[in-house]
C-alpha cells in the first residue's frame, strides 16, 4: 500500500508546528474511509433513510448494512472490482483531487485514529502529497462510511461519525490556516460548532471559503442553522447540487434551483448549482453561465461527482479564470470520476480530463507531482473482491 506517512500528533500543544503553508485546505474535523460497493435495488430499500442522500447512521447500523453487502452485490461485466475501501469524505475528494489532478498544494485539517482505517486514509492522502501535518492522531475509531451504488451509477451513503475521534472547536489554531488562501468545508450540523470556529480564524487570517451542502437530507433536517451560517456573509463560494438547491428554498413561493441560486448569491461571491446530466448553473456578482454536462462520460458511480466538480472549479478560480471557464473545468473534474468506482479518480481517467479540456480549449495544468499519475489501486485502496 505504499510508503505509510506518520503525521505528527496535535494531541498536545507541546509539538512544534508546520511551517508549510499549502494553498488550499480542507476541514474534515474526522478523517473517513469510504466503503463503496455497487448493489442491486433491494438492499437500498432495506436501509434507513431516502435513497440517493447522506445522512448519519449508528455503528451498528453501519456494521449491519456492510454484513449485507457481500449478499447484494452486482457483478462487474469488465471483472474489476465490484467493491473497494479507499480514504473519503467529501473534503477529502475535493482536496486530493485538486492535488492529484491539478498540482495544488493542498493541505487537511482534522483528525484519525490510530486503527488500520486510520492508517489507510493517511497513506492514501499521503501518496498525493496532501499536506497531513494538520491532521491529530489520536487514540479511537476512524470515522467510516458505507456508499452504496445502484446499477445506474446513483450513490446512498451511510456515514457512521457518533463514535468516531475528530478535530475539537477548541484545538483549531491560528498556526492551522496561516498563510493558506483557501478553506474548504462541508455543511454537518454535527460539526457546526467547528466549522463557524474555523471560519472565524480563517477570516482573521485572510482566508476564503468554500461550502458544500453536503445532502438534500442534511439541508432538510437543519435547514435553519444552514441559512444562518449563509446570511452571515462569510461564505464566499458555495455549491449544491439540484435536490440542495431546491431543499434550501422549500415552502417558498419559488423553490426551483434558479431562485436557490439568486438566493445564494446575495450572500456569497460564487454560487453554483450543479445539474446532473444537465450540466451546471453559476453566478458571480450580475454574471450567470450554464454550461452543459459532458455526456461522453460513462456512470459507472456518482460518488465523488460534486467533490470533483468543487476541485476543477476551485483550480480555475485559483487560476484565475472566467466563471465559465471554471464550470467547464468543474465538468470535465466532475465527470473524470464518475467514470469508476469510489471518489478517487484513477490515472486513466484523469488522462481522460486531460484530452476533454483539450478539446474544449483549457490549458491542462502542468503537474509538479505527475508520480501520482501512476498509482494503483493497490496503492490507493484496498479492493473488497
Amino acid at each position: 500500500m505504499g510508503v505509510e506517512f506518520q503525521p505528527k500528533d496535535h494531541s498536545s500543544n507541546t509539538g512544534k508546528q508546520t511551517t508549510t503553508h499549502p494553498l488550499v485546505l480542507g476541514l474534515q474535523p474526522a478523517a473517513l474511509v469510504d466503503h463503496v460497493a455497487k448493489v442491486d435495488w433491494s438492499l437500498l430499500s432495506q436501509i434507513p433513510g431516502e435513497p440517493g442522500g447522506s445522512f448519519p447512521v449508528a455503528a451498528e447500523e453501519l456494521k449491519h448494512i456492510l454484513s449485507e453487502v457481500n449478499t447484494h452485490i452486482l457483478s462487474s461485466p469488465d471483472n474489476s472490482s465490484s467493491s473497494i475501501t479507499i480514504a473519503g469524505g467529501s473534503v477529502a475528494n475535493t482536496i486530493r483531487g485538486l492535488a492529484a489532478g491539478f498540482g495544488v498544494n493542498c493541505g487537511i485539517i482534522g483528525a484519525c485514529g490510530d486503527d488500520e482505517q486510520g492508517s489507510l486514509f493517511r497513506t492514501n492522502m499521503s501518496f498525493y502529497k496532501v499536506d497531513l501535518s494538520r491532521l491529530r492522531l489520536k487514540s479511537g475509531p476512524t470515522a467510516q462510511c458505507v456508499c452504496l451504488v445502484d446499477e445506474l451509477g446513483n450513490r446512498t451513503m451511510r456515514p457512521c461519525l457518533s463514535s468516531a475521534v475528530k478535530v475539537q472547536a477548541n484545538e483549531l489554531t491560528r498556526e492551522d490556516f496561516r498563510g493558506s488562501k483557501w478553506l474548504v468545508m462541508r455543511y454537518a450540523i454535527l460539526n457546526l460548532d467547528i466549522i463557524n470556529a474555523a471560519i472565524h480564524i480563517a477570516k482573521e487570517e485572510g482566508l476564503s471559503i468554500s461550502l458544500d451542502l453536503a445532502s438534500f437530507e442534511m439541508v432538510r433536517k437543519f435547514r435553519l442553522p444552514l441559512l444562518q451560517l449563509l446570511e452571515s456573509g462569510k461564505v464566499d463560494l458555495c455549491f449544491a447540487n439540484e435536490d440542495e438547491a431546491t431543499e434550501l428554498l422549500r415552502g417558498e413561493e419559488d423553490a426551483s434551483y434558479e431562485a436557490a441560486l439568486e438566493f445564494l448569491s446575495k450572500y456569497c461571491k460564487w454560487a453554483v448549482v450543479t445539474l446532473g446530466s444537465s450540466g451546471c448553473i453559476a453566478k458571480n456578482g450580475k454574471e450567470v453561465v450554464r454550461v452543459p454536462a459532458i455526456h461522453k462520460a460513462k456512470a459507472t458511480d456518482a460518488t465523488g461527482a460534486g467533490d470533483l466538480f468543487a476541485s476543477g472549479f476551485l483550480y480555475g478560480l485559483i487560476k484565475g479564470l472566467s466563471l465559465e471557464e471554471c464550470c467547464r473545468i468543474g465538468s470535465c473534474s466532475g465527470a473524470s470520476v464518475i467514470r469508476s468506482l469510489g471518489g478517487e479518480v484513477t490515472p486513466e481517467n484523469w488522462q481522460w480530463m486531460y484530452k476533454q479540456m483539450q478539446y474544449k480549449g483549457i490549458h491542462v495544468p502542468n503537474l509538479a507531482n505527475s508520480d501520482c499519475q501512476g498509482m494503483s489501486e493497490r496503492e490507493t485502496g484496498i479492493a473488497l473482491s
